[in-house]
């Protein structure tokens, strides 16, 4: 038996910072978020990446009947498109309309929070939950945490929260040489009872999941794509369709999990590397070798939950950097004052019941403010350059603390 394929796709973009001047600060309801930069990187993506990967995915889903994939679109990201990308959203909505379609949960704004404040992370996935059903007319039956963070704890929570998945990063510590392709569960984990209640008080699913797998990243041939599709210097460039199908029919299990971030096509893997038809070529070859590709909800679905295999997390990991630890948003002194900055005053916002302070807040708590901080050198320093809209880790600091100091101010007033 060949392993089957579970496509899923990350789709998410932050509100950037726009640069406060001391002199603003205090002095008014001011904007903390760069409008014309958010509105012209998300148009500038969406003509590169979101529609044509959505008008080719729709062809491909209406022209193979076992083909399937499935998507996170982040709070935030769906805010920007309905505030300046009405015709992204309505092209997602397309793809939900096939019935082939599956939309996972997570934090509405792309937090750190459920390392932080389990009450807010709560909250978030709640909010998160049922926009998918108010824009999709789906409720999310599996979860997705921001940049993958995971573990075992956190799968518990999940469970609580009523998801009867998760996915996490396969990572090779923790792995410890077994296979990546089958879905595993977490030891059992018992959470206090002050963890319990406020897991039901915001519970987003009405009713409580008694198991959950969980369901791992193959990286190694996610990245093949993500990251070495154009790498001139890979042995394996130039990728082809039949040597990547290859290599994911030799690779065992029952499902080859390829998660990465759907800019992969026509932003971070330009047009002209011929990553568009190299995904238009993958369905025919699948469908010729008797390969289905299925969503998350249809590998648990034919999960031996008593066969699993225990994939025990004690310390957080992540889908980022060599580490895949938290240390690309809490790994240095600005990070981490600045995530405790912005986690002190939650108590304050949401005591004040002001709509437009608590939005401000939560948008701060976005992931990518504390990543562009990060001040890596080497191979993930390059990354991180990459995706910052800034000239320095510092400056990223400087206009996060700036903004931090007004709402100080708005609040204290």
């Amino acid at each position: 038996m060949h392993p089957k394929i579970c496509l899923y796709f990350q789709v998410h973009q932050p509100y950037r910072l726009r640069d406060i001047r001391i002199t603003e600060i205090g002095r008014g309801n001011i904007d903390y978020f760069d409008g014309h930069k958010n509105e012209q990187i998300f148009r500038k993506v969406a003509e590169k990446c979101y529609l044509p990967a959505n008008a080719l995915m729709l062809e491909l889903l209406e022209q193979y009947p076992d083909f399937h994939v499935s998507y996170s679109l982040s709070g935030v990201f769906l805010d920007q498109c309905r505030e300046y990308g009405q015709d992204v959203l309505q092209s997602f909505q397309a793809l939900a309309r096939t019935g082939k379609v599956e939309f996972l949960a997570e934090t509405y704004y792309h937090s750190l929070a459920s390392v932080i404040s389990l009450e807010e992370y709560c909250l978030e996935v709640k909010k998160h939950a049922e926009t998918i059903r108010e824009l999709f007319g789906e409720v999310p039956r599996v979860f997705r945490n921001t940049e993958l963070i995971y573990n075992n704890e956190l799968a518990h929570i999940a469970r609580l929260m009523g998801f009867r998945g998760i996915l996490a990063e396969g990572a090779d510590a923790y792995l410890q040489g077994r296979n990546p392709n089958d879905p595993f569960r977490p030891p059992d984990c018992r959470l206090s009872s002050a963890q319990e209640k406020i897991v039901r008080e915001h519970r987003p699913l009405p009713m409580r999941s008694r198991d959950i797998a969980v369901l791992l990243k193959n990286y190694r041939l996610s990245d093949d794509v993500a990251f070495r599709f154009s790498d001139t210097s890979w042995i394996g460039y130039p990728l082809h369709a039949d040597t990547f199908t290859d290599w994911l029919m030799q690779s065992g299990g029952q499902s080859v999990n390829l998660f990465m971030d759907y800019e992969t096509f026509g932003e971070h893997q330009w047009e002209d590397t011929g990553i568009f038809e190299f995904l238009r070529s993958l369905p025919a070859l699948w469908q010729e070798r008797g390969v289905e590709a299925v969503t998350p909800s249809q590998v648990i679905s034919a999960w031996k939950k008593k066969s699993a295999q225990e994939y025990d997390v004690h310390n957080a990991i992540s889908w980022a950097d060599m580490e895949r630890d938290l240390s690309a948003w809490m790994g240095n002194p600005i990070q981490n004052a600045a995530l405790q900055g912005i986690f002190a005053l939650e108590q304050q916002v949401k005591a004040t019941e002001n709509p437009v302070l608590l939005e401000n807040w939560r948008r701060l708590l976005t992931s990518d403010h504390f990543y562009h901080m990060c001040t890596k050198y080497w191979s993930d320093g390059d990354v991180h350059r990459y995706f910052s809209p800034y000239e320095s880790p510092y400056e990223a600091y400087r206009r996060f603390s700036h903004a931090i100091h007004d709402l100080r101010s708005r609040l204290a007033s």
